[in-house]
C-alpha cells in the first residue's frame, strides 16, 4: 500500500479506486456471479481480509480468486507462484497489468486486494474497506445458507465506530511504529498503539466478539493484524511492550477465531514471514 513519512510519521495514502461493485451496478458493474475475480496475496493484512469476507459468506463459487505471491518488486504483485508465472484466469504476470488496461497512467501503488472485471481484464476496485462492506450487503444474493452478517443495519455506527479506532491505531498503527522516522514519532506510535490494544482488551473481557453476540466485519479486521503479530509486528516493527501471546485477553479471542472455519485456514505463516522480512 502506498505511504510516505512526514515530520517523522508514517502516513498511509487512502485514495483508492472508489469504484463499486453493487445489486443496482450503478458505476457499471452489476453483481454479477462468475465475473469478477478477487486478487489478493495471503501475506497482506488488507488482502487477508477479503479472503476471510469472501469465505465467510459463501462466495467461493461466485468471485474467483487469484492469489499472488508473497514477495513482489518495485513495480507489482506478481502471480509467481501460478504456472509460468501467469494468473490462470486473467492470463496476466503482474496485477498491474490490470490497473494499466483501465488506467494506463495510473500512479499509485498497485496493491491488493484488487477486484478485476474478467471479460474486459481492468481493475474495478481496490478499496479494501468497502470491497468487504459491499461482499455483505450487496452480493446477499449469493450468500451461503447461514451466513453470518457481518455488517447488520442495527450494528452499523457501532462497527463503524470501533472500526475507525481499531483501523487508525492497531492495523495502520503497528506500522506507525515500524516505519516511523524519528525516535520521537516511534515512542508516539507506540504508546497509541498500545493503548488501543489495551482498549480492545477491556472490551472484550466481558464478551466474545467486539460489537453484538456474532462475528462481525470488526473482528475481521482486527484478526488480521493480531494474526501476524507475534512472527511480525512484535520484533520487526517493534511493538514490543508484550507479545499476542502475553496478553491474555486478546490471545484467547485471537484463538478463539483462528480456529473458526474462515479464519485461521487463511492465513499462511510461511507467505507472511516471506513478505515482511524479504521485501
Amino acid at each position: 500500500m502506498a505511504s510516505y513519512v512526514e515530520a517523522g510519521e508514517f502516513t498511509r495514502d487512502t485514495n483508492y479506486i472508489a469504484t463499486r461493485i453493487t445489486a443496482d451496478g450503478r458505476d457499471g458493474y452489476p453483481v454479477e456471479a462468475g465475473r469478477y475475480r478477487l486478487i489478493v496475496a495471503r501475506a497482506c493484512p488488507w488482502a487477508n481480509r477479503a479472503i476471510i469476507v469472501r469465505r465467510l459468506l459463501g462466495l467461493e463459487a461466485v468471485i474467483s480468486i487469484g492469489f499472488c505471491g508473497p514477495t513482489h518488486d518495485e513495480r507489482s504483485w506478481t502471480f509467481d507462484l501460478d504456472p509460468g508465472g501467469v494468473d490462470p484466469v486473467l492470463k496476466i504476470p503482474r496485477l498491474q497489468d490490470a490497473y494499466f488496461t483501465r488506467f494506463p497512467d495510473y500512479p499509485k501503488g498497485i496493491t491488493v486486494p484488487a477486484i478485476v472485471d474478467v471479460p474486459t481484464g481492468a481493475v474495478v476496485t481496490n478499496d479494501f474497506a468497502q470491497l468487504t462492506l459491499d461482499l455483505s450487503t450487496q452480493w446477499t444474493a449469493y450468500h451461503r445458507d447461514g451466513a453470518p452478517q457481518l455488517y447488520p443495519e442495527a450494528l452499523r455506527d457501532e462497527i463503524d465506530e470501533v472500526n475507525k479506532r481499531v483501523y487508525t491505531e492497531i492495523n495502520n498503527g503497528v506500522y506507525r511504529c515500524g516505519f516511523a522516522g524519528s525516535q520521537q514519532a516511534y515512542e508516539a506510535a507506540y504508546d497509541r498503539l498500545f493503548t488501543a490494544l489495551d482498549w480492545v482488551s477491556n472490551r472484550l473481557e466481558n464478551q466474545r466478539y467486539l460489537v453484538g453476540e456474532t462475528i462481525t466485519e470488526a473482528d475481521v479486521r482486527l484478526f488480521t493484524t493480531l494474526a501476524r503479530f507475534d512472527p511480525v509486528y512484535h520484533g520487526h516493527f517493534k511493538c514490543n511492550r508484550s507479545k499476542l501471546s502475553e496478553m491474555p485477553v486478546l490471545w484467547a479471542y485471537a484463538r478463539d477465531l483462528f480456529q473458526t472455519p474462515g479464519f485461521g485456514d487463511t492465513i499462511d505463516f510461511v507467505q507472511i514471514k516471506q513478505h515482511y522480512y524479504i521485501v
